[in-house]
């Protein structure tokens, strides 16, 4: 905790209100030898920065009102927007604007998010999520989500990017929200909304690069390390010369998104491509900053990181050698079941597609925890058994796995109907965190492209070029990727919600939402502590059991093939009587072959699952689709 008792000693970067009209503006810049602050709208004689020790520069402003217009002048010469912008309304090269966060009325005061272990996250895009591409408009969505029975929206980034299409990742302004997308008030709207739907808000934050166009950090100082480079660009300095500087700035930008916009946890993006060794890892210090800094409801925000490391580490406590973060995002259950329903093989799905590896990755949350790894060459992960099973969080789809395909093809488009409804299965009565792409609920088949809209046309040309590069010859290069700079492929990507109250569309809406009521019902009752089931496998490894030992019980039976198979319930610890089957013909299925109660011998059809138990049937509650589209 030493470091977060200095980080008073860093300032927070950007402006702050300090009375009625008057704004105090902080930047830091170690190499500067003067700052000064530019009223450019409007337009005000320049103000003189003082330097406050640090490499930090501070002035008080007064006469300020919200929405005037500012810059930074580096040395009476370079004129820049400021790094901590909260709001960039004409776009990444323009100037800054005041906002006044102490005038937004929060109409939810009493929001309590829920427990990690009772968290179902949906992750959207807020540009693609509607016609719209608006907070406002995702707004209207909501309450779709919360009848489904999702309890977190997972955002993916808001941070201001060039244009008005990009997926967010290659945003250069970490405290600014895209101003196409409704700016600093339509998020808070947004979030507000969210929670008082009983949603929570968890913010996807991209720490480990900036975009490449409109990334003026490296001009105020060293937030760049040049002893490495991440697949996307300059690696964040969080190890080298001034780096305690650079981790109080995103540690303050975390503390901005949760006071100034009441979010309730975050996703941290591509862990493992942050250069870090130091002995106090950054990882540990947002986890210390978790603990140390609660949520407008009081409660200690959730962090969940992506990394493909399979390192249990990042989620144990300190007191265990851990970075002590909530949890992470298993990559190897998605790949498991994505190797095993479509049959690719290509990159790093050589590794997968054993139906003994999908058992342990739903046992322990990952399939390597040591075994050589063909694609990596070398050994791969550590055992994550002293991981609490929530600490995990498992998809089938994200916007990663979906749009880092040449032609963004989803699940349903390469699987099918029944065997999307078996992986949903999978996902959904695993203990792990579950995670529901945006669509994925009713068989969305528009693709997730890849999309841009960089403002340097030799920009633009040169990602459309890579894309075209890093595609060549896969999935046998027949056909080139979209232009990501094209808006046709930014409109191919949106939702059609008019799919939802149609044919199989709603049937796998309805279908969705009778599996979270049966995950909230048998996987994690309410009041339980989540624990791990009891798994194995029959009939050469087509046929996977799952068991809750609760009181009671509940089995689970999945057909991993799309061929018939021959359960022998002898085999299975079952009792109570069948609560669901994916083959009824109110699932679009062919018919039921199993018995009503686990006695005797049944044919499960190929791609199906059935689940048995003591559990009431649940009541008749909304039907889904009837929504207006």
């Amino acid at each position: 905790m030493q470091f977060l008792k200095a980080l008073k000693d860093h300032p927070e970067p950007g402006h702050i209100a300090l009375g009625p009209g008057c704004y105090g503006f902080t930047v830091w810049s170690p190499t500067a030898r003067s700052m000064d602050l530019e009223f450019t709208s409007p337009q005000k004689p320049l103000l003189p920065m003082e330097a406050i020790g640090g490499g930090y520069w501070r002035v008080e402003a007064k006469g300020v009102s919200p929405g005037d217009l500012y810059r930074f002048v580096l040395e009476a010469k370079i004129s820049r927007p400021d790094p901590a912008a909260h709001h960039q309304p004409q776009d990444v090269h323009g100037p800054s604007a005041v906002v006044d966060h102490g005038s937004f009325s929060w109409k939810c005061k009493d929001f309590t998010p829920p427990a990690l272990g009772d968290v179902i996250l949906y992750e959207l895009h807020v540009g693609t999520f509607t016609p719209e591409g608006t907070f406002d408009a995702a707004i209207t969505r909501l309450d779709d989500l919360a009848a489904l029975g999702i309890t977190a929206v997972e955002v993916m980034p808001v941070c201001q990017f060039p244009g008005s299409r990009n997926w967010g990742y290659d945003g250069v302004q970490p405290y600014s929200v895209q101003h196409s997308y409704g700016g600093p008030e339509g998020f808070k709207r947004f979030v507000d909304a969210s929670h008082q739907r009983g949603l929570a808000v968890i913010l996807d934050v991209v720490f480990n690069h900036l975009g490449p166009e409109g990334n003026y950090l490296r001009d105020f100082g060293p937030y760049f390390t040049y002893r490495c480079k991440t697949p996307w660009g300059e690696a964040v300095n969080l190890d080298g010369p001034f780096s305690d500087h650079v981790r109080a700035y995103f540690l303050h930008n975390l503390l901005h998104w949760l006071g100034r916009y009441r979010v309730d946890g975050f996703r941290l993006d591509a862990t493992h491509a942050y250069h870090d060794e130091r002995p106090d890892p950054f990882l540990t210090q947002m986890g210390e900053l978790a603990a140390a800094f609660p949520t407008a409801s009081g409660a200690v925000p959730l962090i969940l990181a992506e990394s493909d490391t399979n390192d249990p580490r990042i989620s144990l406590p300190s007191s265990q050698g851990g970075n002590g973060l909530s949890g992470q995002f298993g990559e190897d259950f998605h790949h498991c079941v994505h190797a095993l329903l479509t049959g690719e093989r290509q990159a790093y799905y050589c590794d997968f597609g054993r139906a003994d590896q999908l058992v342990k990755a739903v046992r322990t949350g990952f399939a390597f925890t040591g075994e050589y790894s063909v694609f990596r060459e070398r050994s791969h992960g550590v055992d994550p058994s002293r991981l609490p099973p929530e600490a995990i969080a498992g998809f089938i789809q994200n916007h990663d796995q979906t749009g880092n395909r040449a032609h963004g093809e989803r699940l349903i488009s390469l699987a099918g109907f029944e065997a999307c409804k078996t992986a949903a299965g999978l996902l959904l009565l695993s203990p792990h965190t579950p995670l529901l792409f945006m669509g994925e609920e009713y068989g969305e088949d528009n693709p997730f492209l890849y999309f841009v809209s960089h403002l340097a046309p030799e920009l633009l040309k040169a990602v459309g070029q890579g894309r075209k590069q890093e595609f060549a010859g896969f999935h046998g290069g027949a056909t080139e990727p979209p232009d990501p700079g094209a808006p046709s492929t930014f409109m191919r990507s949106k939702l059609d919600w008019s799919k939802r109250s149609r044919g199989r569309h709603k049937l796998l809406l309805e279908f969705y939402a009778q599996l979270i009521s049966l995950r909230k019902r048998l996987v994690r009752p309410p009041g339980s502590t989540p624990i791990r089931p009891e798994l194995s496998a029959l009939h050469g490894e087509t046929l996977l059991l799952l068991r809750y030992p609760w009181e009671g019980g509940a089995s689970m039976v999945f057909n991993l093939s799309p061929d018939q198979r021959r359960v022998d319930f002898s085999d299975i610890k079952a009792d109570g009587a069948k609560l669901f089957d994916s083959s009824e013909p109110s699932w679009g299925g062919e018919g039921p072959s199993l018995p009503a109660k686990p006695e005797g011998r049944g044919i499960m059809a190929g791609w199906s699952l059935a689940v048995y138990g003591h559990a009431p049937q649940p009541a008749n509650g909304t039907t889904y689709g009837e929504t207006s589209p």
